[in-house]
């Protein structure tokens, strides 16, 4: 039974790091529809900081 263990370990892994991934972008997309809607300068200013920072660290 060990040997099932160890196989589908990394398995297991790979699809919680997938999903999580997923959780992520779909958490920005819902901010960015808050961004959208605020008057404030400042707000879109922050926000075009860190889509840029997030774009570069992609793939």
């Amino acid at each position: 039974m060990g040997w099932l263990q160890s196989l589908l370990s990394p398995l297991k892994k790979l699809w919680f790091q997938l999903n999580s991934t997923q959780k992520k972008r779909r958490g920005t997309y819902i901010l960015y529809e808050d961004v959208k809607s605020c008057t404030y300068e400042d707000v879109h200013v922050l926000w075009s900081i860190l889509v840029e920072s997030n774009s570069t660290s992609l793939p």
